[in-house]
């Protein structure tokens, strides 16, 4: 399996078969900045359901389906208060990408995810990417990462 970059929205995966939309939300239920803007004007549903979520625990991962074909997974994976350095919490990526993983299997899914972590999370992308590789490619997941052009 791979790990492909490609230019374009993560929003609008591109490729055949079921996708899963992967990115990194936070423990305290704040939505609107980063990659959720995009998200919420394609669909409303991803932002609602978080909103709902209880409680929002490091590692979580919401599903949310948006059409017969795309699955956003909504992960917990960031503090909103932090003192000590970015609030990225690499352990709960990891912990949330292998939920997905598990999840993509069961439904033969590819992930779509722009450069989780990397934006309002503070996080290194040299770190998230071998989270990336073990969790999802290793496991057989094709992953594509979208950059905006």
């Amino acid at each position: 399996m791979s790990l492909t970059f490609r230019r374009g929205d993560a929003v609008y995966p591109v490729g055949p078969g079921k996708k899963i939309i992967v990115h990194i939300c936070n423990n305290v239920g704040a939505w609107g900045g980063g990659f959720t803007k995009p998200l919420t004007r394609r669909w409303a549903l991803p932002k609602i359901a978080y909103k709902n979520l209880r409680p929002k625990r490091l590692g979580h991962v919401q599903f949310v389906e948006v059409s017969s074909q795309i699955i956003v997974a909504n992960i917990i994976g960031q503090v909103f208060h932090h003192r000590d350095g970015p609030p990225i919490r690499y352990f709960a990526v990891r912990e949330g990408l292998g939920t997905v993983a598990r999840k993509c299997q069961e439904l033969n899914a590819s992930v779509h995810m722009p450069r989780i972590g990397c934006g309002l999370a503070g996080g290194n992308w040299e770190q998230i990417e071998p989270i990336i590789n073990i969790e999802l490619v290793d496991a057989g997941i094709d992953v594509t990462v979208y950059d905006l052009k």
